[in-house]
Parts: C-alpha cells; structure tokens; sequence
C-alpha cells in the first residue's frame, strides 16, 4: 500500500517508518527542508519538499498514487486543508488526520475530507476512563466521522450477561462484540461464548445503538 504522510515532525516520522518497516510504500511530505535535512528515516522512503496545504505541490508529488493519507502536522488548520484537499481534489480513498487541539475536533469530519481522527487528549482521557470505570461503557476510537464507535466496558457483578453466551443476549443488529480481554488473553467471541465478571468487552456500535449496548452490557 502506498501511504502519504504530511508533516515530518516526530509523530510523521514515527508513523512513516513503522509503515515502512510493516512493507509499505511511503511518501514523506514536508515543508521545510531544513526538517527534513535532520530528519532520521528508514532507507526507501520516498521525500517531497513541498507544502501539502498547495494543490500544485500535492500535484507535483504525485499523490493520486497514494492510498492512504495521513495529515500528521503540528498544525490542525494545515491538517484540514491537506485532507480537503487530498478528498476532494485527489480522491484518496482513506484520509487520517491528527488532532493537535482537542477544542477542534468537531471540525474533523467528512465536510474536511477526514475518515479518521486521531486525538491524542481524547485517546488519553478514555484509557483512563477505561482503566478506573468498572461497569461503565466507555468510548475508545470513532471512525468515519462518528458512524461507527469503538466501545469499552469492564464486567462487573452486576451486568446482566454475566454467565450468558453472546447468542443469549439481544444485541442489535447495528451492533456486533468484537472481541473479549479476559486476564491478558484474547478471546476472539461466537456465539457460545461465555461473558465473565472482570470481562473486558469491546463492541462495535453506531449512535443509534451505543444506549442499547451500554443497557445490554451495564443495565444503564
């Protein structure tokens, strides 16, 4: 897969080696050549000098090649321009964009061309309320824009599937377990497995079925 990635500051960098290392093709978008100069990157990646919020730069670099792209900056208004402009003026088929400032998150969605954010103050805030709220559905990840949710919860004593099997209990059918943690090990759910006191229970939900999930899963 070739990815782009703009801005190659520390998280670019780290992101474009380790796809790099995991067997993809990547192009290391970055304004500055004096950045780009120190910067330290796996031999094989591909540079463009250039600036990614330009039609004529993104044009030059050739990013109709790419499959992926990632809006990796320091800046989040530079992040937005760059994914309108890979959506709308390129097609990218997945564009990932970070978010530098949690008070604009709200504008990372589809109108900006965004499939993905990734907010590290929002990540952070829900690993620990993942860590301390047992029995409390908690949100981990959205994708495409908030369509589909990434959900969490701890089992505790009191939720009404313990010691059901997933085919006992009704969920939705815009709604699926994807996968239970039990001490340190993956479970990988079918329909005769089991839900446990101390399960850590990750769904996949939409906003019209994440109220029916946390009731199935916490009585909420």
């Amino acid at each position: 897969m070739r990815v782009a990635i703009a801005g190659a500051g520390n998280v670019g960098l780290h992101v474009a080696n380790a796809l790099h290392r995991a067997g993809h093709e990547i192009l290391l978008i970055e304004q500055r050549q004096a950045v780009a100069n120190r910067a330290t990157v796996e031999e094989g990646i591909e540079w463009y000098i250039g600036d990614s919020c330009e039609v004529s730069s993104l044009r030059e670099a050739r990013l109709e090649t790419c499959e992926v792209l990632v809006a990796a900056t320091g800046d989040d208004e530079d992040n937005l321009v760059t994914s309108l402009l890979a959506k709308q003026e390129f097609g990218i088929p997945r564009v990932i964009a970070r978010v530098n400032h949690p008070k604009n998150e709200w504008m990372f969605n589809e109108n900006w061309g965004v499939d993905q954010f990734v907010s590290t103050p929002q990540l952070i805030t829900s690993l620990v309320e993942e860590a301390v709220n047992v029995g409390k559905l908690v949100e981990l990840l959205r994708f495409d824009g908030g369509l589909a949710r990434l959900v969490e919860v701890k089992l505790n004593e009191d939720s009404p599937i313990i010691n059901k099997t997933i085919k006992e209990i009704d969920i939705p059918r815009d709604a699926t377990i994807v996968a239970i943690l039990r001490e340190e090990h993956l479970i990988v759910p079918r329909g005769d497995s089991v839900f446990y006191v101390g399960d850590e229970v990750l769904a996949l939900v939409t906003p019209d079925s994440e109220d029916s999930v946390r009731h199935i899963l916490t009585n909420d």
